[in-house]
């Protein structure tokens, strides 16, 4: 931009000029002060009002307040009319400086200098800002009041509009009517400002209605009319009327308005008719990167993760620059569609393009990395982001949980609210999984009792997550009161369902399980499976069976995670034809379906039956795992059959599975069987970590059998340690004691287990009665 040529003398006409075609080009601050210092020497800025008030609005642009401050202060006309003061009002309000703009209000009153017809609407616009930003908000209505004394507003539509969007802003819709019912003219501008009111006060048939009223008082709707109301119908998925928006947009002729179409895009992605979304992002002659963002966002949000990989290249091919938006979008697709490899490449792309630090592209980086497993990355690009928010936080804080580092999740949590933001659902959704996985107890309670003081526990989320970490620690006491207290949905349900499934009040889940359909809760797999497991561990086939019966008619009886639970019903019931039909239809077994038939036919002695399945399980293809191991050394145990689980051990072993505490309870259950007591402490003592009571357990037992007291007293000694509450280990000693005739040595396993309050436990049972099972104390 070259400034006036010299050799002409400067008026205040071709300065005036100059300085505009600045403004619009965004003109840099040094040509501007040039132009400034030419209208000083030249005297015309001293004459020229129009001239003051473009450098007012170029400087603010810029932003550059303290000179525009600068022009109206030392301007000799300012004091004559208000045109400079409105126009700094104006440039500030521009520039999302509405305090600003209003303190210019308040000091030209001061001044003496008498508002005109654009004061108000001015500073009225500025005073709707302030509402928003959460500032001065009895200002709008001092505003409204001073206006009415001046008789501004009887006639003036652009104020009464500007009313209109302040009362709007400040949540009072029904001001914003009553004073639109009061305006003796409108415009098109005052209907459209009416619906906002309605639509930003969240009154959706309101808005509805004022587009009829607006059609039926003869005023022609225009773009701003439905790009409004478009994206509200989407949101409360108001299909009929946004069906009629796009049919008055095609008989208006404004369908072909690029923003009008990316916002029936995206109305018709959130209806789900995703068709429709497609076919008017095809037939739109004109799109812009926000057009292929809302055709993205719908994908996206229905799952069609392939389909965003192929509006991506489309996009690409047409020579649209994707912005941060459509980059953050994209890589979660990618994450879901497991190409880690096409995630790198847009990392590549971001930083070639200088967008790594985006906030929004930074946020989604760190989640890709994470759910892939690459915690040290997520971390690095966190560190480097300067401008956190929440959820960079919170990304950052499921990386750590998700993947080890769960310690460092708890501190980054402290050090997330000294860097000023506050935890939110979020945070806490991602930590409390982490409480379960350290069985954490204590944590949980603490951010449980968090959740409540900052209100967040009736969140279903959070409740949901609670109830999952109370139920995983085995406090399902605590984890049902939360259900009790708070919102349900199939996840709570569920949630209490799997958790009694596992626990000794397998009962429960049955009469959870009738209570999700009373309330009209519809079951899922995981539903299924609970109350399956619940069946199996209470030996209720009868309703196993009829449950069974339900999955057949829902053809869900093949899914692969139900046929399991179906597999460990019957095996566990020995009705293993019926479990083998079922695991012959599975069409694609996995390790867990043949661990359950292996264990079952151990467990009811057909080893022949459980080596064979062992063995077809990897000619099928199926890798063992720990369980597969466990399964068939059980079988080895049972059939006493010592050196074929040594070599299974063995076996194991060269495959790099690492032995867990079952396997040594299985070996020594098995050497133990068989006598060979001494060898079993030997495997105890060359443990590469502390046996646990599986372990301790198994040797007692085999004691037992074998009447080793010395042996046995050694076993005890840790079990009492481990588990002091458990009376059968008390009472199974002090029997051998007695056996042997050692009565004291059994009087002192008695006092002892008074010391310590062990009572036996009872035993129970179940008694159906119809179609009900009852508990019975024994």
């Amino acid at each position: 931009m070259r400034p006036p040529d010299p050799a002409t003398p400067f008026t205040a006409a071709s300065l005036h000029e100059h300085v505009l075609r600045l403004h619009q080009c965004g003109g840099a601050g040094l040509l501007l002060r040039r132009a400034h210092a030419a209208a000083l020497i030249s005297g015309a800025l001293a004459a020229s009002l129009p001239l003051a008030g473009a450098l007012l609005l170029s400087y603010a642009a810029l932003p550059d307040v303290p000179s525009a401050r600068l022009v109206l202060r030392h301007h000799p006309l300012r004091l004559r009319s208000a045109f400079l003061w409105n126009s700094l009002s104006r440039a500030l309000a521009s520039a999302a400086l509405p305090a600003e703009a209003l303190e210019v209000y308040n000091r030209m009153v001061r001044s003496g200098v008498r508002p005109d017809d654009r004061t108000f609407p001015f500073a009225l616009h500025a005073a709707a800002a302030a509402v928003v930003a959460g500032e001065h908000p009895g200002k709008g209505l001092e505003l409204h009041a001073a206006a009415l004394r001046r008789g501004l507003l009887l006639s003036d539509v652009f104020a009464g509009n500007t009313l209109v969007t302040f009362y709007a802003a400040c949540g009072r819709a029904a001001d914003a009517r009553r004073l639109f019912d009061e305006m003796p003219a409108r415009d098109v501008i005052s209907w459209n400002s009416l619906v906002s009111a309605f639509l930003t006060n969240g009154m959706l048939d309101d808005a509805k209605r004022a587009v009829v009223w607006m059609m039926r008082s003869g005023v022609p709707v225009n773009v701003a009319s439905l790009v409004s109301l478009v994206p509200a119908c989407g949101a409360e998925r108001d299909e009929r009327f946004g069906l009629c928006l796009h049919g008055l947009a095609l008989k208006s002729g404004l369908d072909s308005v690029v923003n009008l179409s990316n916002a029936l895009v995206d109305m018709y992605g959130k209806f789900g008719d995703f068709e429709a979304s497609l076919r008017v992002f095809n037939g739109m002659p004109e799109r812009n990167e926000v057009s292929w963002n809302s055709a993205l966002g719908c994908f996206v949000h229905a799952g069609f993760h392939e389909d965003v990989l192929e509006l991506f290249r489309a996009m690409s091919e047409q020579g649209v620059k994707p912005g941060s938006f459509t980059l953050s979008s994209l890589l979660p697709a990618l994450v879901d569609l497991g190409y880690f490899h096409l995630g790198k490449e847009v990392h590549g792309y971001s930083i070639r393009r200088g967008m790594e630090l985006d906030i929004f592209i930074a946020n989604s980086l760190m989640d890709m990395y994470a759910k892939f497993g690459c915690s040290e990355k997520a971390s690095a690009i966190f560190e480097k982001i300067e401008a956190r928010n929440v959820v960079s936080w919170n990304a950052m804080i499921a990386n750590l949980a998700q993947n080890g580092a769960e310690t460092e999740g708890f501190r980054l949590v402290i050090e997330m609210q000294k860097n000023g933001e506050c935890p939110n659902s979020f945070t806490i959704v991602n930590l409390l999984p982490a409480c379960s996985r350290m069985a954490s107890l204590k944590m949980g309670k603490q951010i449980h009792a968090w959740s409540v003081r900052r209100s967040l526990v009736s969140d279903l989320f959070v409740s949901n997550a609670l109830m999952d970490a109370y139920a995983k620690c085995g406090q399902l006491s605590l984890a049902r009161n939360i259900f009790d207290m708070s919102e349900k949905d199939d996840v709570s349900y569920n949630t209490l369902i799997v958790g009694y499934s596992q626990s000794s009040l397998c009962f429960e889940s049955l009469h959870l399980f009738e209570q999700m359909r009373t309330a009209g809760v519809e079951y899922d797999a995981v539903s299924f499976m609970g109350c399956l497991s619940a069946c199996a561990n209470l030996s209720a086939f009868k309703q196993g069976k009829e449950i069974h019966g339900v999955l057949v008619r829902r053809l869900l009886s093949t899914h692969p995670f139900l046929a399991n639970s179906l597999l460990d019903l019957y095996t566990k019931g020995g009705m293993l034809d019926t479990a083998s039909k079922i695991f012959n239809r599975i069409t694609q077994k996995d390790v867990a379906s043949w661990n359950t038939m292996i264990l079952g036919y151990g467990m009811h002695g057909q080893l022949d039956v459980a080596f064979e399945l062992f063995d077809l399980m990897k000619d099928d293809g199926v890798d063992y795992d720990h369980v597969s191991y466990i399964a068939v050394l059980s079988a080895c145990s049972h059939g006493g059959l010592v050196d074929r689980g040594k070599k299974y051990f063995s076996q194991m072993l060269s495959q790099n599975i690492k032995p867990q505490q079952m396997h040594y309870a299985c070996m020594v259950d098995l050497l133990g069987r068989a006598g060979q007591l001494f060898e079993c402490a030997e495997i105890i003592r060359n443990m590469p970590f502390r046996a646990n009571s599986d372990v301790w357990g198994a040797l007692l037992g085999s004691c037992r059998i074998h009447g080793n007291i010395e042996l046995a007293r050694w076993a005890a000694e840790h079990l009492f340690e481990l588990k002091p509450e458990h009376s059968g280990y008390y009472t199974l000693l002090m029997n051998m004691y007695a056996e042997a005739g050692m009565w004291s040595e059994a009087h002192e396993i008695r006092t002892l287990m008074k010391s310590r309050k062990v009572q036996k436990n009872p035993a129970y049972s179940w008694v159906q009665n119809g179609n009900k099972l009852q508990f019975c104390i024994d």
